[in-house]
């Protein structure tokens, strides 16, 4: 069981979305991360043969995704950053109609759908209409109807776009469960959506690959590169235009940031210890010095 990306690329007239991707990816969750625009989407929609690659290949387990798409989207479930529900349907209904598209036998469909209704915790509101739903249970009911088909490959893209924390950690909880013999790739530009739960942090930006690591080895090539400030506002002011600040804490007569810089920014910054956000943040700060 494997995703292999060999130098895929995706241009739209002048501009290219995806340029020049490699990866090799097997079983478990792997975090695609970056900011919007950066290709993330354009690249699952290829992997998920809803999009065919400008240049390179695409397999899965060693079939090609563009010469056998059928083959692929048997072993496929796909939860797009945008995934539309018929209101007036109920999530019961909903979930057996997408399993009769997915062509599952009747009997294994109803059988399949008790079970992800109640894995997805909405077992008790699986007869309400889907427009009564919150969003959150949206996701639940659209990550339910992407393991219909039980897959190999499950690809969501932002899940938790506009749901409140209880609901993000609910979904992300979910995914977490999920991953025993199959290959998650969670498509985001949430870190806090990838820490807890992915092994593998693919970075991307302007459609290429800056980090291809795991969280804990992103997080420690940033020590010594994040630090704490404790100043007046408009020197705070000014150190958030020069550099990547991740938090800020306003006090009566001061402020406290949190830049992420590979030199200390001014005499009386702290070195503290970095987050998996202060590591990113680094490394999208050093791509866009080196492109400068």
């Amino acid at each position: 069981m494997s995703l292999t990306l060999n130098s895929v690329s995706k241009q739209y007239g002048d501009r290219w979305a995806v340029r020049d991707v490699s990866l090799e990816l097997e079983s478990g969750m792997v975090g695609l991360v970056g900011p919007n625009g950066a290709g993330k989407t354009t690249l699952m929609r290829m992997v998920a043969t809803l999009l065919p690659a400008t240049a390179g290949t695409i397999r899965w387990s060693g079939i090609d995704v563009r010469e056998e798409g059928a083959r692929i989207r048997h072993v496929l479930g796909y939860l797009p950053q945008d995934f539309g529900v018929y209101p007036e349907l109920s999530a019961r209904s909903f979930l057996r109609y997408m399993a009769a598209m997915k062509r599952l036998p009747e009997e294994e469909a109803k059988r399949r759908v008790d079970e992800l209704l109640e894995l997805v915790n909405l077992k008790e509101d699986a007869d309400r209409k889907l427009r009564t739903y919150s969003g959150g249970m949206k996701q639940r009911v659209g990550i339910a109807q992407a393991l219909l088909n039980d897959p190999e490959l499950l690809i969501v893209d932002e899940p938790t776009a506009g749901l409140d924390p209880e609901e993000r950690v609910r979904f992300r909880n979910l995914l977490a469960g999920l991953t025993s013999n199959r290959l998650i790739i969670l498509s985001t530009h949430i870190i806090g959506d990838v820490e807890a739960v992915a092994s593998r942090l693919v970075v991307i930006k302007g459609g290429r690959i800056l980090v291809d690591t795991s969280p804990d080895q992103l997080i420690a090539a940033a020590t010594g590169k994040v630090w704490s400030i404790t100043t007046d506002a408009q020197t705070a002011a000014r150190l958030q235009v020069t550099y990547p600040v991740s938090a800020m804490v306003s006090h009566a007569n001061s402020m406290t940031i949190r830049v992420v810089s590979a030199a200390s920014p001014i005499s009386s910054a702290v070195a503290v210890e970095p987050t998996l956000e202060d590591a990113y943040l680094l490394a999208v700060q050093t791509d866009s010095a080196a492109a400068a």
